[in-house]
C-alpha cells in the first residue's frame, strides 16, 4: 500500500480518468488505506493517487506563501472538528437509551 504524507502534492485520477492536482490534508490511514485529499474533501484509495512530480524529492509544500499555509491550517482544523463531531455523535447514539414517548390521549 502506497502511503502519502500530510502536505504531499498528489495527482488524483477521478472516475472519468480526469487528472487533478491536489494535496493531502491528512496522511494515509493505515487501517482503511484511504488518503484524505483536498479535492472535494475526498478520502480515496492509493490506486487513484500518484505522487506529483514536484513532490518527488519529498520537500515541497503545496503552498508557497504564508496566506496559503494559513488557509490550509484552517481547512485542516475544520475537517478535524467535523470528524470529532461525527465520532461524538456516533458514541452518543450508541450509549443513549431508547425512550418511547407516548402522547396524552384524551
Amino acid at each position: 500500500m502506497k502511503m502519502y504524507r500530510e502536505n504531499d502534492s498528489v495527482v488524483y485520477t477521478d472516475e472519468t480518468g480526469r487528472k487533478i492536482d491536489t494535496f493531502v490534508i491528512f496522511d494515509t490511514d493505515h487501517q482503511s488505506g484511504t488518503t484524505h485529499i483536498n479535492h472535494l474533501n475526498l478520502k480515496v484509495g492509493a490506486d487513484q493517487l500518484e505522487l506529483h512530480p514536484r513532490s518527488a524529492n519529498g520537500c515541497s509544500m503545496p503552498m508557497n506563501d504564508s496566506i496559503s499555509f494559513e488557509l490550509f491550517k484552517q481547512l485542516k482544523e475544520k475537517y478535524t472538528k467535523q470528524d470529532q463531531m461525527k465520532h461524538a455523535r456516533g458514541q452518543m447514539s450508541s450509549n443513549a437509551k431508547v425512550v418511547n414517548l407516548l402522547a396524552k390521549a384524551s
